[in-house]
């Protein structure tokens, strides 16, 4: 085929091409009629592939002839283009006259909340209103925040407690909330009174009651004269407005090396009323609340004197927590996305039993 067979093939191309654009009424439908002339297996997309078997003295024609037709065709599409768009526009002006802004709103249906961010807000509203202050810290964390700062060295047994996620970048995830006591010390200075939500991890068998990503919210205290006494006023205080009642608990010693003394706040399982479940562990009781004194190795760390000021702190266990005021008898219902288990804003005070299959 010489150059000029091939103007008449183009010519035929082009007049096609004018009637299909023409013929397209709506944006989707002439971007399929520009694929099927412009597109790489198109009319004139498939031509441009055979200029390498021209003559070399006819190449350079050849490939102007195309190029001008191809620049023809798509003059054609961004005429259409433009003609269907101010066609579109038009049609919506012509409908604004039907409007009545002066009308209310569509109101559009809210989604609904996982049980753990539910509780969450709500303690963070409670502490608020006791002039506590929100803080966050990270869940890649260092070995030192994590546990030398507070009290737990390299060789400390109590290491062995929480089954830790190591990275090869040296960082581990963070094994509770407590890394943030330390940085929140050394970032405002006594007296401190913040809470600090956020997602946990530790390398632990799954069952209905354990997690390897879970969230606490960690409560931290600090100032003269602060005694165990303010400690259990607090946590009284916490679950009463929780639960929106008085929930039976019990305060047990308990050994956590950042704290002294330690305590092991638990609460009757709401799951089965004490009776005994795998929730529970058949013990009728749910660990929800490690609590004590801020150990004074601790406050040192932080660079705040430990002869002249006194602290608690606490981490609750958010999913836990959730569990119990929601009724969710397996912890692993939190992290599978289950739908049944979120919670519409109208039934956040309300139970939402959910059984894992």
């Amino acid at each position: 085929m010489d150059v000029e067979q091939l103007k008449l093939i183009l010519a035929g191309i082009e007049q096609e091409a004018r009637q299909a654009v023409q013929a397209a009424a709506t944006l989707e439908a002439l971007r399929g009629v520009r694929a099927k002339f412009l597109g790489k297996k198109g009319s004139l997309g498939q031509l441009m592939g055979t200029i390498r078997d021209y003559p070399p003295e006819q190449r350079g024609l050849a490939g102007q002839t195309l190029n001008a037709a191809s620049q023809a065709v798509t003059a054609l599409f961004e005429e259409r283009q433009k003609q269907i768009e101010s066609s579109e526009v038009a049609a919506d002006a012509s409908g604004a006259g039907a409007h009545d802004p002066s009308l209310p709103g569509v109101r559009l249906p809210l989604g609904n909340v996982h049980p753990v961010t539910a509780v969450q807000w709500q303690i963070e509203h409670v502490f608020q209103r006791l002039g506590f202050t929100v803080e966050a810290g990270p869940e890649m964390e260092s070995d030192y925040y994590n546990f030398e700062a507070l009290n737990i060295p390299a060789m400390h047994p109590a290491r062995d407690m929480q089954d830790t996620f190591w990275l090869t970048n040296g960082l581990l995830l963070r094994t509770h909330t407590s890394p943030v006591q330390v940085r929140t010390m050394e970032k405002f200075g006594p007296p401190i009174r913040c809470i600090v939500p956020g997602r946990c991890f530790r390398y632990e068998t799954i069952d209905a009651s354990h997690e390897n990503t879970f969230h606490q919210c960690e409560g931290l205290v600090i100032d003269r004269n602060i005694s165990i006494a303010n400690l259990i006023a607090v946590m009284r205080l916490l679950l009463r407005e929780v639960f929106q009642r008085d929930v039976k608990v019990r305060l047990r010693p308990g050994y956590f090396p950042f704290v002294e003394p330690g305590f092991e706040l638990d609460m009757s399982c709401l799951i089965c009323g004490g009776s005994g479940c795998a929730t529970c562990k058949r013990s009728g009781w749910v660990e929800v609340l490690p609590c004590g004194m801020v150990h004074p190795n601790v406050l040192r760390y932080g660079e705040i004197d430990p002869h002249e000021y006194t602290g608690f702190a606490f981490g609750l266990g958010l999913t836990r927590l959730a569990m119990m005021k929601y009724g969710i008898s397996d912890i692993r219902v939190m992290n599978a996305g289950d739908v049944r288990a979120l919670v519409p804003p109208s039934r956040m005070a309300g139970p939402t039993i959910v059984e894992r299959n």
